[in-house]
């Protein structure tokens, strides 16, 4: 029997659908991304922010109507465990966020027949499963791997840990492996992710055991990168940043959602609150030709017009090298759901292009700079019309810039070429190998 899996939401999502998939996979299914060829069809969904449900809600409708089994997993089936199938009664089976172990078993009773399966926990304990091997529908030289599931944290805004549960670490031994075995692949790019990767150990060791990380994984041989995501502000110790700075093979790239600069929005976020000038000013000191890339939630509960031009005039100075902006999103479920003050969505709207207009100058110019400089990139593939698409280290896949380049030699994707940048617009680089 066939079955098609769909991935909404972030990149830990697409972890957890890998791992469904390699389930299936030893269990004899035949697995697809292709609904329509498939039996019955896995949305793992996503429910971070009202779009993202939105975006999940429409796919498992447009595959119900289409007469196939629909399996719902991840986040949505975790927040709304009774509404859901009330909502959508032609959904057969649901899977929690902690639950993916589950799978097999809820495909195997949908296939004969049976309805109304909830393999949903009411706590979520998020634990990787060390044991199955993933089935990888990414494509391209990078490939993530969880470090990490579930946050201590609770920040005003966000429901994640009501949906995965507390922090839960792996061990380095296991990370090691999987990144030799992904090396082994020919994977060139190792994108290290979780809620928060920068508390990375400490459950396990009893304290921040990312740089032992990252030296271990520096160790292993071959030509590759290692890239951070998620970033927590004040997780950026002197012992990382070095490691950062000293390890040839970690990108000199650093993802640091601050979400706002205001210290009295910071706190009403329940977010570190403290000199994020600073902050930066010693990355950029102690980390030579760093990229950092941020995130900023515009039209938090009571955000003045005095705090939102604080922010923008951060941003000004501060001169990120990549920057996403969010008009915050409602939740329910959230500390900030009842707060007064909520701002008006048109004022959210004017605040975001605000921002955004002057990040796009911002990040124009920081581009502009790397015109008649070499970088080493990683090739990714072709455009139609023969272009190479690279990436240099300062680029996150998926999220960030192209280098487009010609050359007058064959390139192999997941190798590495010097690019001899020419031109730059706000996004992307211009270039030829050399």
């Amino acid at each position: 029997m066939k079955v098609a899996l769909l991935n909404h939401g972030c990149a830990k999502n697409l972890v957890d659908s890998e791992l469904m998939l390699g389930l299936l996979a030893e269990k004899g299914y035949e697995v697809t991304l292709n609904d329509e060829e498939a039996d019955i069809v896995v949305i793992n969904t996503c429910s971070f922010i009202h779009d993202a449900e939105k975006e999940s809600v429409q796919s498992i409708l447009q595959v119900a109507q289409s007469g196939k089994k629909v399996i719902v997993t991840g986040c949505l089936p975790q927040k709304y465990k009774t509404e859901l199938k009330k909502a959508i009664p032609e959904i057969s089976g649901m899977v929690g966020t902690s639950d993916i172990k589950e799978i097999v078993n809820v495909v195997e009773q949908v296939a004969h027949g049976k309805k109304n399966i909830n393999k949903v926990s009411e706590r979520p304990e998020y634990i990787y499963p060390e044991t199955i091997e993933r089935q990888q529908i990414t494509v391209g030289p990078s490939s993530y791997i969880k470090i990490a599931d579930g946050c201590n944290y609770h920040c005003g805004y966000c429901i994640i840990p009501q949906l995965r549960g507390e922090y839960h670490s792996r061990t380095i031994e296991n990370i090691v492996e999987e990144a030799k075995s992904l090396l082994a692949k020919g994977v060139t790019e190792l994108v290290l992710i979780a809620q928060d990767t920068t508390s990375y150990g400490i459950d396990l060791y009893g304290k921040n055991a990312l740089p032992e990380l990252l030296k271990k994984l520096n160790l292993l041989e071959g030509e590759f990168w290692i890239r951070i995501m998620y970033a927590y502000p004040s997780q950026m110790t002197d012992e990382l940043m070095e490691a950062i700075a000293t390890l040839d093979k970690v990108a000199k790239y650093i993802d640091l959602p601050l979400q706002h600069y205001d210290v009295e929005i910071l706190k009403a976020m329940r977010r570190p609150a403290f000199n994020y000038d600073e902050l930066i000013q010693k990355i950029r000191a102690k980390i030579p030709n760093v990229a950092i890339r941020t995130a900023f939630i515009v039209g938090y509960p009571g955000e003045t017009d005095e705090q939102f031009n604080a922010l923008y005039e951060f941003v000004k100075r501060t001169r990120f090298d990549k920057m996403g902006v969010f008009e915050y999103s409602r939740e329910k479920n959230t500390t900030s759901y009842s707060m007064q003050e909520q701002i008006p969505a048109k004022i959210k709207r004017q605040r975001h292009k605000k921002l955004m207009t002057l990040q796009q100058k911002i990040s124009k110019s920081v581009n502009e700079g790397y015109i008649g400089k070499t970088m080493k990139c990683l090739v990714e593939g072709f455009t139609d019309d023969g272009l190479i698409l690279l990436r240099s280290e300062h680029d996150a896949p998926e999220i960030d810039g192209i280098v487009y380049a010609s050359s007058e030699r064959p390139v192999v994707p997941g190798d590495f070429e010097n690019v001899l940048i020419e031109n730059a617009d706000e996004y992307d680089l211009f270039g030829r190998v050399v």
